[in-house]
């Protein structure tokens, strides 16, 4: 299929993992994109995210979807692993915010010291 393109072997070799399969299927790019903007805001939200307001939330979320484009732009082009580096963080704030569930929750059925 890449060779339809006028992209050789040689050229494939020479980039990313990302830029080879988008070369392959046009939408992985755009689906590897999705996937970055959901694995961001997820993070987010196990993270950082407090109670805004209707407005607020809107205005933080579309930056977000903003600034996801940097981190896809530093994947496909550089080989960043922008992916992976979400999962893993989307994962160890899982993990965390778990812990701290159980924690409040114990604390809570011991009643105040």
């Amino acid at each position: 299929m890449a060779e339809n393109r006028g992209i050789t072997e040689a050229d494939l070799e020479t980039m990313s993992w990302m830029m080879r399969a988008t070369v392959e299927n046009p939408w992985f790019g755009f689906l590897g994109y999705l996937l970055i903007i959901v694995l961001a805001i997820l993070v987010f939200n196990l993270g950082f995210a407090r109670k805004l307001s209707p407005l607020k939330t809107v205005i933080v979320y579309t930056l977000l979807i903003i600034g996801c484009f940097v981190l896809w732009f530093l994947e496909f082009f550089f080989s960043a692993p922008m992916t992976l580096v979400l999962i893993i963080s989307s994962l160890v704030l899982g993990a965390y915010r778990f812990r701290l569930h159980k924690h409040r929750k114990k604390e809570q059925s011991n009643g105040p010291s």
